[in-house]
């Protein structure tokens, strides 16, 4: 069975990284264009790319796969497996592979189909999230169930629930490997309510300081480590990566900094109650303990965010 293995970031690289270890055979792989990076806008390669190179696998990296098809055929492939690609798969591209198409997908489908459904479940409070292996139909996360499994989100930030995801679909997939070698798949409709939720945006990581503390902790964990949670103090712009709960009934406006000394916390004003910082960083500066930023007295009490 040779697979074709279509992946673009971080979290593709453990199901790859468990693909080659099990010793199948993948015959190339296909990625997202390099791209600018970091101030300077240095052209660096996606992850999957650096590790496909380190296994001397062929390499595909279209601006639109379904203008490449022939070149994709051309490896030789009997199966796609897809993870975090970042491209919507054309009919064409589907029947170019005899045993099928299958995505890693990070939900319990039919919920949170689309982009970002890590962040979603973090954004939305959800107990526990998963891996669905499906296979992949014309629709947007539509497609048959092979298998799921889930796991808790528990206080994760995203980045932390991607990292197990990540390695919870590696697991997946080599059982998914196994059940479509085997001729023992089989598949199931996806059943109940679905959802379909959005690309997250810069913006959709503006704090809104009219928001519950809870809702405001789950915006922090969620934005973690992109596009990160964010606020502003007189025109600069205030990341926040860590929050927690703090219990507080005064009558200040919301978004009211409570307290600028570093032994009372860097506390700020939310609807119902108040919010800690615990690690921030200004616009131009080092991301840092709360503790440390108020040491620099670069925020005063009474301040106001927005």
């Amino acid at each position: 069975m040779k697979i074709v293995y279509a992946g673009t970031p971080d979290f593709a690289l453990k199901p790859l990284e468990a693909i080659l270890g099990a010793g199948y055979e993948v015959v190339g792989v296909v990625t997202q264009p390099d791209k600018p990076q970091g101030r300077k806008g240095i052209l660096t390669p996606p992850p999957v790319k650096q590790l496909a190179l380190s296994h001397g696998l062929s390499i595909l990296q279209p601006v639109k796969l379904k203008g490449e098809v022939d070149a994709l055929k051309a490896l030789g492939g009997d199966l796609l497996i897809t993870c975090a690609y970042g491209q919507i798969l054309t009919q064409e591209v589907l029947d170019s592979f005899p045993l099928g198409v299958y995505n890693i997908h990070a939900s319990l489908l039919p919920k949170y189909r689309g982009a970002s459904p890590i962040q979603w479940a973090v954004l939305n409070g959800e107990e526990e999230t998963g891996i669905t292996v499906m296979k992949t139909d014309i629709g947007l996360d539509t497609g048959d169930i092979l298998l799921q499994k889930s796991l808790k989100v528990g206080e994760d930030n995203a980045g932390e629930l991607a990292a197990r995801l990540s390695a919870l679909g590696a697991t997946c997939i080599l059982e998914a490997l196994f059940l479509i070698e085997s001729g023992k798949a089989t598949l199931q409709k996806q059943e109940g309510e679905s959802s379909l939720v959005k690309k997250i945006s810069r913006e959709s990581a503006h704090i809104d300081w009219n928001c519950t503390a809870e809702e405001i902790v789950r915006l922090v964990r969620g934005m973690n480590p992109s596009p990160v949670a964010f606020s502003e103090v007189e025109g600069q712009i205030l990341n926040i990566f860590c929050v927690e709960v703090f219990p507080y009934e005064g009558e200040e406006e919301n978004g009211t900094v409570l307290s600028d000394l570093p032994k009372q916390g860097f506390s700020v004003k939310c609807r119902g109650g108040a919010v800690k910082l615990t690690e921030v960083q200004l616009s131009g500066g080092k991301r840092m303990k709360a503790s440390d930023f108020l040491n620099g007295r670069k925020i005063k009490k009474g301040q106001i965010l927005a």
